[in-house]
Parts: structure tokens; C-alpha cells; sequence
């Protein structure tokens, strides 16, 4: 009689668990449902072309053919997966461009992720290259452990690894560097 009522308990007991595992698969595909649609970006634009105006003046100008905008997440982003062409416009309508294959802006920290390509025109000229660039929007401030190129206006050249910079190269640390500058007598 004990063995009996037993093999009754675990036959219960296993249709209970049986059960329970089928009822929550079903659910767990909900969940994977849910975590789809939160891993998908909160909107695509496409060939995006946006002005930063500021007292009616114009002060930049960005483009992109597609631009992911991940802000629902919990540190949000915007993806540029196939680049960035970037206008910059001093009071004297002097123009300062970055372009790059790919781009990521954190919007919490304001920090620009550049990948890919990373090419810099300054209005007098200067060109910096590189494959990979950080740009602190905030603190106004370029940064990279890569290696760089830069050619000054007046013919300069500066090659190295890693660099930090206020963005418009009045103040430029190169960690290495090899180059040749012209100096005035």
C-alpha cells in the first residue's frame, strides 16, 4: 500500500512539472518576443540631414544616410552604421568638417564615438587623420590610443600613436610622434 501511494505522489509529481515546463515555454517565447522589440532601435532615419541653430545662426550641420536612435535603452545611443558627414560654423562663418564611416553618440556622457576613416578639415586647413577618434562634446575635447596623421597649413606633417586635443588643435599632446615641423626664426 505504501509503494502504491508512493508511485501516486511521483506520478503527480510529474505531470505537475511536465506541466509547468510546457506553460512556460510559452512564456519564455513572449519574453524573447518582448527583448526582440527592445533590442530594435526606438527609430531609423534615413539620409538625415539636421541643423543646430543658435541665436538664427546656423552652428552645424549633420548628415548621415541612416541613423539608429537606441534612447530607450537603459544608456542610450544614436548609431551612424554608414557614417557621418559633420559641419561645424565659428561666429565667422568659418566651417570646420568631420567625416567617418561609422559614428556612435552616447547621449548621456555626450561622448562621439568615430570609427573608420576618421578625417578632420579644420577652416585653416589642418587635416587629421586617423581610424578611430573620441570626442567629448562637454569638455570640448578630442582623444585617441590610435595611431593619427596630421598635415598643417603650412605644409607640417605629424605622425603617432595616441593624442589628446581641445577640439580646434590650440592645445595638442601626442603620447609619440615623428614628423616634420618649420619653425620660424
Amino acid at each position: 500500500m505504501i509503494f502504491r501511494n508512493t508511485f501516486i505522489y511521483k506520478s503527480i509529481a510529474v505531470c505537475l512539472f511536465t506541466a509547468m515546463l510546457f506553460s512556460c515555454e510559452g512564456n519564455l517565447k513572449e519574453v524573447k518576443e518582448m527583448e526582440k522589440d527592445f533590442l530594435e532601435p526606438q527609430s531609423k532615419v534615413y539620409d538625415l540631414n539636421l541643423f543646430y541653430t543658435d541665436s538664427g545662426s546656423v552652428r552645424a550641420n549633420l548628415r548621415s544616410p541612416k541613423m539608429l536612435d537606441y534612447s530607450n535603452r537603459k544608456f542610450p545611443f544614436r548609431e551612424f552604421p554608414q557614417g557621418i558627414e559633420l559641419d561645424f560654423f565659428e561666429q565667422d562663418s568659418s566651417k570646420n568638417t568631420v567625416y567617418s564611416d561609422y559614428a556612435i553618440q552616447y547621449l548621456e556622457t555626450g561622448l562621439i564615438d568615430l570609427r573608420k576613416n576618421v578625417k578632420i578639415v579644420t577652416s585653416d586647413s589642418t587635416i587629421l587623420r586617423g581610424p578611430q577618434l573620441y570626442w567629448d562634446q562637454q569638455q570640448e575635447w578630442l582623444f585617441t590610443d590610435y595611431s593619427y596623421s596630421l598635415q598643417l597649413p603650412n605644409g607640417a606633417r605629424n605622425e603617432g600613436e595616441g593624442f589628446d586635443s581641445d577640439q580646434k588643435f590650440n592645445t595638442f599632446n601626442s603620447r609619440s610622434n615623428t614628423g616634420i615641423q618649420y619653425i620660424k626664426d
